[in-house]
This record gives C-alpha cells, sequence and structure tokens, in this order.
C-alpha cells in the first residue's frame, strides 16, 4: 500500500492510497483459504476442492469484499499512523473509470481533521452564582395557586341562573335523527361550565339555565370524532337542570394540605420551600453554565472544521424556519437561506461543543451505566404504561442512547471546570434570577 498526501491546509487532508493488485490478490487467497474446508463441489470432498478452482469460482465475487476491506484497512492505518481524527466521515472515491482485475486499485481519500485543542487554564475563569431563598411571600403565592386546584362548589340562592364557571348537575339523553345513541345519555352528571369536558358549544348553552329547568342543547359532533357513526352529525341533548353551585375558594389550611399528600399547612409550606429552592437551584445552575460558555467563547480560540460549521449552520436555520412556521411539520418547505447569523451561532456551538468533548475525553470524564440507566427512567416516566416499551426501543436505538447520553456527558464536564474555576456567590431574589433566566434565550 502506498499513500501519497495531496493537501494539506489547516485542518483539511487529502491523500491519494495505492493498493497494488498483488495485495489485492493476497487478500482474495485468504479469504478462498478460510472458506475451502466449508466448501463442497461436485467431484470433490468436503473441503479438498483445488485452490486453482475456487478461485475461478468465487474470485471474481470475493474481489469486491477484498477491494472494499482493503480500502477499510488503508484508510484506518492511515488514521492510526497519523492520529487524525476526522471530524466527519471521510469521503473515499475510487479514480479511474476502466478499473479490471489485475490493476492496482486507486482512491482518493479526503477529509477535515479535528482540531489540537489545549485545555485552559480554568483557575482564571471568575464566575458569579446567585443565591436565592424562597420567601415567606413566594410560598403564599404557591400555596394560593395550589388552593385554586381544589375547587369546592356551593348551590347559588334560589332561581339564580348558571354563570361560565359554575358547576352544573344534571340529567340529559341526546338523540341522533330523534333517536337515542349508546353514551349519549347520563343523570346527576356534574359540568362545570367553561371546562371544555363536552364537544364545543354544548356548555355555552347552558349558562342561564336555571334548576328544574329543561333546556334542549343542539351540537354537531366534530368530522374527526373519535366515534365514526357520531362524527360530523348534528345531535340534540334533552338537558333538566338538576342543582347550579358557584366556585368557591378553598381555604388554606390542614385539610388543604392533606389532599397534597401533607400532613399539615406547616408540612405543605415546607414541601413547598423545598421545591421552590430546587427550581431555583436549577435555574442558577443553567445561569452559570451560560455564564461559563460566553467566558469560554472568550477564552479559547482554534481553527474549526468548516464542515462541522456548516452542517451545524444548516441546522439551526432549519430549526428557526420550523419555529417560526409551527404548522408546517414535514420537509416539503422551500429551501431555506443560511444567514450570517446562522453561522455566528454555528461557530460559537462548533467551538464549544469540540472543547467539551476534548476536556471530557482527556479528563477521562464518562457517562456510567447507572447514569444511563437512572436518565433513561425519568424519560420513560413520559410514556405511562409504555416504560417497558421505552427501554426496549432505547436498547435497540444507538441514535438514541447517544441523545441522552450527551447533555449528561456535557453536564460532567461543566461540573469538572466548575471546581477549577473562582465562583463567588452574591444574593439575590427571584426576580434578579427571572431576569437573568430571560437573558438565556438572547443566544
Amino acid at each position: 500500500m502506498q499513500v501519497t498526501e495531496t493537501q494539506n491546509e489547516g485542518l483539511k487532508r487529502a491523500y491519494q492510497i495505492t493498493i497494488t493488485a498483488s495485495e489485492l490478490d493476497a487478500k482474495v487467497n485468504e479469504k478462498l483459504a478460510e472458506a475451502q474446508p466449508e466448501i463442497e463441489m461436485k467431484g470433490f470432498r468436503k473441503g479438498k476442492v483445488p485452490m486453482p478452482l475456487l478461485k475461478k469460482q468465487y474470485g471474481t465475487r470475493l474481489m469486491g469484499e477484498a477491494m472494499q476491506e482493503a480500502v477499510d484497512g488503508a484508510m484506518t492505518e492511515h488514521l492510526q499512523n497519523t492520529g487524525d481524527r476526522p471530524a466527519m466521515q471521510p469521503e473515499v472515491k475510487m479514480e479511474g473509470e476502466n478499473w479490471t482485475e489485475g490493476d492496482d486499485v486507486v482512491v482518493a481519500l479526503s477529509y477535515e481533521k479535528l482540531p489540537d485543542i489545549d485545555q485552559p487554564d480554568f483557575s482564571t475563569v471568575k464566575l458569579e452564582k446567585l443565591v436565592v431563598k424562597a420567601d415567606d411571600e413566594a410560598v403564599e403565592e404557591a400555596l394560593k395557586g395550589l388552593a385554586e386546584q381544589v375547587k369546592n362548589f356551593e348551590d347559588r340562592d334560589e332561581g339564580a341562573v348558571a354563570e361560565s364557571g359554575d358547576q352544573v348537575t344534571m340529567n340529559f339523553v341526546g338523540r341522533v335523527d330523534g333517536e337515542a345513541f349508546e353514551g349519549g345519555s347520563a343523570e346527576d352528571f356534574p359540568l362545570v361550565l367553561g371546562s371544555g369536558q363536552f364537544i364545543p358549544g354544548f356548555e355555552e348553552q347552558l349558562i342561564g339555565a336555571a334548576v328544574g329547568e329543561e333546556r334542549d342543547v343542539t351540537v354537531s359532533f366534530p368530522e374527526a370524532y373519535g366515534a365514526a357513526h357520531l362524527a360530523g352529525k348534528e345531535a340534540v341533548f334533552a338537558c333538566t337542570v338538576k342543582a347550579v353551585k358557584a366556585p368557591v375558594k378553598a381555604e388554606i389550611d390542614d385539610e388543604v394540605a392533606k389532599q397534597f399528600g401533607a400532613e399539615s399547612l406547616d408540612a405543605l409550606k415546607e414541601q413547598i420551600r423545598e421545591r421552590l429552592e430546587a427550581e431555583y437551584a436549577g435555574a442558577v445552575r443553567a445561569v452559570m453554565k451560560r455564564g461559563l460558555l460566553d467566558k469560554l467563547d472568550e477564552l479559547v480560540d482554534f481553527e474549526l472544521p468548516s464542515n462541522l460549521v456548516e452542517a451545524e449552520a444548516q441546522q439551526i436555520a432549519h430549526q428557526f424556519w420550523h419555529d417560526e412556521n409551527p404548522d408546517v411539520h414535514g420537509h416539503d418547505h422551500p429551501e431555506i437561506d443560511v444567514t450570517d447569523e446562522h453561522k455566528r451561532l454555528a461557530q460559537r456551538r462548533v467551538k464549544l461543543g469540540l472543547l467539551l468533548a476534548e476536556l471530557g475525553q482527556k479528563n477521562e470524564i464518562t457517562v456510567s451505566d447507572a447514569e444511563m440507566t437512572q436518565a433513561v427512567m425519568n424519560q420513560a416516566r413520559q410514556y405511562p404504561g409504555q416504560e417497558r416499551e421505552f427501554f426496549e426501543f432505547v436498547q435497540k436505538n444507538g441514535q438514541m442512547q447517544q441523545q441522552i447520553r450527551a447533555p449528561l456527558f456535557e453536564e460532567k464536564v461543566v461540573d469538572y471546570i466548575f471546581e477549577l474555576a473562582q465562583i463567588e456567590e452574591v444574593e439575590a431574589d427571584k426576580e434578579t434570577l427571572k431576569e437573568a433566566v430571560d437573558k438565556l434565550d438572547e443566544e
């Protein structure tokens, strides 16, 4: 095998690799020798077919396999010798249009290699860490939000009519073309007007109804209704109102606390305080991480593989376009132009991504099996009743595993840098934290 360098500019590398006909022939003979003991042919015992006959019978087919293996092996050997790590899959092209058996194989190999990245002195990096406590006002505000989830209703005064938000208890019978249909009737059914529990147009027609009133509600089932025999059809519901109740705010006391799994109101307050401070801590970390990435972007500088930047810019432009056109879910859309802003964002992301990956590798930072399992479990909870299927999907899907592993790895590298950096704690309130979080969208 002969390797000739044809390009060495920045990160770009190109080589001409020549694999001689004798090397290919030797590889074919090697494959035939491996297969010979298992080959049977008329007139010969198993494993006793002469090599020339085997070569005549199978040589041409094996030549293609040998050629592919030779090229792959040559590329692997070259990368091992040079220490180059291609930024993306190398491009391999066979040179010469009229290759015939007995000729040398000449291929052109080209790629952009990953840059050499030195680890900065992280002890010079200064970061602020906001310290935010959950005050009594925040706890009380959260308590009120919980109390609103506990809806109680009390009978309205005699003769009062139903308003939006009221609970109407009723009997009803639904008919299509004058015939009652299955599932269209109920007794003593409590319905909160405005909840959207029934099909569109139903609840609005009960506003103004009083206890004892009989009222026909006419609605049309949606075209995409789950029951095909009702889809798109008009129905009339004969309703008899039995009670009209207005919502009342729940008292924030020990009884309300028990509805949320706490032993007492004080215990619920403490749970809320802990939850709020956990949320604050997550937001503080996000702000700190952005601050760190901003400083790293300024601190390090190295040549970026143009193909990675271009691919990332295309991805950013595509994502931004879909964000602006949320109704378009497929890829049947006009060509999306890549702007200078997309390229700027791509350069930042590629630079920081390569830096964090290099730091993780050099410092032997890894994601353990236990950490992966926990992350998969956390995601599986998003699919109640299908957790097992999700686990099996992840186990069989390497790309999905990488999507889960990558952010875990990044967070561990960030933690590594935090330990080396100078971090100053600064007391702040939740409004200051909110302003800092809002700025995270300004990339």
